[in-house]
């Protein structure tokens, strides 16, 4: 990567990719790295500037995460967020103490315009919201340091060194819950650190083609293509490079939503030029299945099943070559897996469905990426760039298991097709109210509860319908979506009506937490 390089210290904060995110919304190229990299390393990797996140822990207690003040020493341009804000005024010198007053969500925050992380800021008020999150509270500061920012409660909300270059904001401005947030880290980019905002996408995909050709030559390259959004756009930049040298590898369990199979193959087969092989396998999915109703060991199974349908057929179509994969550059941080685990470091989040290993028998001459370091958001702007639908390019977030984990109980043949007539009658409403772009996800669960009915003159004994709504930011919280009575109507109305074995319609207004997204 020859871009300009930011590089964002994870504490175990739960922003770490969202300040990385808003860093390149500023058009500039960053890498979260875990806090425990060699400063060696990170002088090797001449970052133009460095962020520290936040994080959960105290500085003052001896196992919370430090680092060595040697970093101060670099040259490079600091801003510490929150934990990352008090670890900066600890390692120099300052005190940090429990605060008298917990400070926690918005917080009216009042700024000195002469620190240029505000000042430069076009109509920065004096004072505005910021987004608090925080029980210790910086009690002296650091020698060198002055005041930028307080609150009615905590005199030190940001702090600044201008001589050294390091500044620090006890709150958070990657939130939107924090106005002007985005145009302080900005700020801190352009006018302290000096970055000039190269990293844009228009032309990663004419360098990102000619990459893959390079390298992959006339040999042949087999994806597993799911139908997401991260698959989909790397099957695009494939076939744009190799063409018909890639084969994708599309296993249709059976629980994905209604034609959703039929879709996919019709997309790739008409918009690229490629092998497409399709793999039907429902009965053999509903045979293991059988009898099994707990949420975790369908997901055990359907996962175990998917990857041993998936790797025969690849025994089928490899023939050395490559294996690609539409790992994004979030699955590489979570499953412990990318640039920054180099010092072995980083702690495993959770495995993610393409970042598994192969079986040994199953060789190839390498694995390629080409959205290893891109996050979701311009994976959707690459893939509207190569033309793919934007029913693709904008899929909801939709679990591996599929509609395996929207059926409560046991899954058979006649509960999938409720769901799925279900689950598109809904999606139907949705997109004829005009909301649909208001909603981060929405989809029908069949809860295996059974209800008294009347239809016509007759009494009914069937299906209940759960419908789900959510608006979030970042779906860590999520919150369920006001959607207009008339529109509910609608859905219910159909659904009782159009749907065999459906006879009532509950609207779930549970936010997360105390709940979930997903049911199960």
């Amino acid at each position: 990567m020859d871009n300009q390089l930011c590089i964002v210290l994870d504490f175990g904060g739960q922003y770490n990719q969202l300040i990385a995110r808003r860093v390149r919304e500023c058009g500039v190229y960053c890498e979260i790295l875990n806090y425990r990299t060699p400063i060696e390393e990170i002088r090797k990797r001449n970052p133009m500037g460095i962020i520290f996140t936040g994080g959960p822990n105290s500085v003052y207690d001896e196992e919370s995460p430090h680092i060595s003040g040697e970093i101060f020493e670099l040259g490079i341009p600091i801003l510490g967020i929150c934990y990352g804000c008090q670890l900066m005024a600890y390692t120099l010198g300052g005190e940090v103490s429990a605060a008298p007053v917990s400070e926690y969500g918005k917080t009216e925050t009042y700024y000195d315009k002469s620190c240029v992380l505000f000042g430069a800021v076009e109509n920065m008020p004096d004072s505005a919201v910021s987004w608090m999150s925080h029980t210790d509270y910086i009690s002296r500061l650091p020698e060198g340091f002055a005041v930028t920012a307080h609150t009615k409660d905590c005199p030190t909300a940001a702090m600044a060194n201008k001589e050294k270059r390091l500044y620090a904001v006890q709150f958070h401005p990657e939130v939107n819950h924090t106005e002007y947030g985005s145009d302080m880290i900005n700020s801190f980019l352009k006018n302290v650190c000096g970055f000039s905002g190269d990293w844009v996408m228009d032309n990663f995909i004419e360098k990102t083609v000619a990459e893959l050709r390079e390298k992959i030559g006339d040999k042949k390259v087999v994806l597993g293509l799911s139908g997401g959004v991260d698959s989909s756009v790397a099957a695009g930049l494939l076939s744009r490079a190799v063409g018909k040298q890639l084969t994708c590898v599309f296993v249709d369990q059976g629980l994905m939503r209604k034609d959703e199979g039929d879709f996919v193959e019709e997309t790739f087969t008409r918009l690229f030029d490629m092998n497409f092989v399709r793999v039907n396998c429902q009965k053999q999915f509903l045979e293991k299945l059988r009898g099994v109703t707990d949420p975790e060991r369908k997901r055990v199974i359907i996962g175990e099943e998917f990857f041993k349908v998936f790797w025969d057929k690849v025994r089928e179509e490899a023939d050395g070559g490559f294996f690609a994969q539409g790992t994004i550059y979030p699955d590489r941080i979570e499953s412990g897996k990318g640039k920054e685990s180099g010092n072995g470091s980083t702690a495993v989040i959770k495995t993610h469905h393409n970042q598994v290993k192969m079986p040994d028998d199953i060789k190839f001459d390498g694995v390629i990426e080409p959205l290893g370091d891109l996050f979701k958001d311009e994976v959707r702007r690459v893939g509207e760039m190569l033309g793919i639908p934007r029913e693709l390019v904008w899929r909801q977030p939709f679990p591996g298991p599929g509609l395996g984990v929207r059926i409560i109980g046991e899954i058979t043949e006649e509960k999938i097709k409720i769901l799925q007539e279900a689950d598109a009658v809904f999606r139907d409403e949705i997109r004829k109210s005009g909301i649909e772009d208001q909603l981060k996800q929405f989809f029908a669960v069949l809860p295996d509860v059974r209800t008294v009915g009347v239809m016509g003159d007759h009494r009914t004994y069937d299906h209940l319908i759960a419908i789900r709504a959510i608006t979030t930011d970042d779906f860590m919280t999520a919150d369920w979506a006001r959607i207009p009575y008339d529109v509910l109507a609608r859905v219910s109305n159909r659904l009782t009506n159009e749907v065999e074995h459906v006879n009532r319609v509950v609207y779930d207004i549970t936010s997360k937490p105390p709940g979930t997204v997903e049911w199960e």
